[in-house]
């Protein structure tokens, strides 16, 4: 087939032509970006926090009235909680990953450094946690009983011995071993000795760059007569478990309120949510964005196909089969959308470098370009499949008579 009259006959008609090709070129560069996008938010949601968070709750206790204890009222729930059938470890905690509250600091080789080695959130736990968490131990040894210091709430936090994640251990002590190392924490003296390594535990706080800095001190510190606890079921029965939660913890000690009992899942869809609207409407973006110009290409191609009823006969009149009139129309398309892909390419890297200087957002991959050009070349052909195909089923003696 010779391609000089499908250019003539685009030359003929460059308005609808270039307008076409505009909606090409934005659809590549507004759906490749837009997919990169995704997949990021995809990625940051898919993170693994390091717990077993499928068979894991939490939940708060705030105690009142001027006999209530929480030091003793503690313990006393530990040991209720880790007595209830389903349970198989139970912890007390400040915080837990991703759920946007905690305790940072920072971690320093030398004291009162000018700046810390490392920033680090901060579980204030007990020998439990290991197991309640469902993390695990890569190195050293887990803390002992005797090691669980109290402090009252505002107490300077300067704990004997810590548990690190291995990410918080690798950037502390890049270079060797960190069990048995002294570390400070805030700066200040004395040295805190690191007695084991963790393989992974995230901070709470899902924006962070050092998402996975974090440390085990076992500490109990109670923010007045709040405490708060989190529990780890056997598989299938952490929802069994949460609805007699809350009973069990007010038979043991009526004053107080039970906070809301939220499993870990929860706490993850909750921090996600903003990730996870953000795919949903780009998504939505990329399908309307693509459905347009699917239709962009079947009206344009309508309209040809109508335009050119009598050069469409002649052309069967002369010879031409419906295979002939079929490729000729694939092959405007082709062409048009080539063009648009063409100028697409180039507004699809801009708008990347744009998103990179004005959102700090990553490079554009460079693979995202070339699997548009194929997947936006193929909705092209099948957009204009239909007209085409009755264009090629235009008789000869039907275009004659409507000269």
């Amino acid at each position: 087939m010779e391609i000089r009259p499908i250019l003539s006959a685009l030359m003929r008609s460059k308005v609808a032509m270039i307008l076409i090709g505009l909606q090409v070129a934005l659809t590549l560069a507004i759906v490749c970006n837009a997919l990169f996008i995704i997949s990021e938010r995809l990625a940051h949601m898919a993170r693994p926090s390091g717990m077993n968070e499928a068979d894991t709750f939490w939940f708060g206790s705030n105690g009142f009235g001027q006999d209530f204890n929480v030091k003793v009222v503690q313990q006393s729930d530990l040991a209720v909680l880790r007595r209830l059938p389903g349970v198989v470890d139970a912890a007390p905690t400040n915080s837990v990953p991703m759920s946007d509250g905690g305790w940072g600091t920072g971690l320093s080789l030398a004291p009162r450094q000018k700046k810390s080695t490392a920033d680090t959130t901060i579980y204030l736990v007990d020998d439990h946690a290991i197991s309640t968490f469902g993390t695990h131990l890569i190195a050293g040894r887990n803390f002992k009983p005797e090691e669980i210091e109290s402090h009252d709430f505002g107490d300077r936090l300067l704990p004997k011995v810590a548990i690190l994640s291995k990410a918080l251990a690798d950037k502390m002590f890049p270079d060797g071993d960190p069990i048995g190392k002294q570390v400070y924490f805030d700066q200040d003296p004395p040295t805190t000795t690191i007695i084991g390594v963790v393989d992974r535990l995230q901070e709470p706080w899902i924006s962070s760059d050092d998402i996975e800095n974090a440390a085990f001190v076992p500490v109990f510190m109670p923010y007045g007569n709040s405490t708060r606890y989190l529990v780890r079921t056997e598989p299938g029965r952490r929802d069994e478990v949460m609805k007699q939660v809350e009973q069990k913890m007010t038979e043991a000690n009526p004053s107080r309120i039970i906070g809301k009992v939220k499993s870990i899942e929860q706490v993850r869809s909750e921090a996600y949510a903003e990730d996870r609207a953000m795919a949903i409407i780009l998504s939505v973006v990329i399908f309307c964005l693509l459905t347009i110009t699917a239709l962009g290409i079947v009206g344009m191609a309508s309209f040809w196909v109508a335009q050119r009823t009598k050069q469409i006969g002649t052309r069967r009149a002369l010879g031409a089969t419906k295979f002939d009139i079929l490729r000729y129309f694939q092959t405007e398309n082709f062409i048009i959308t080539t063009m648009g892909l063409v100028g697409g390419g180039i507004l699809t890297y801009a708008f990347s470098i744009y998103l990179m200087k004005a959102y700090n957002a990553p490079r554009l991959p460079w693979y995202y370009v070339p699997v548009g050009f194929v997947c936006l070349w193929i909705l092209g052909q099948v957009a204009v499949l239909g007209p085409a195909l009755r264009a090629s089923r235009v008789s000869p003696a039907i275009a004659t008579r409507s000269v």
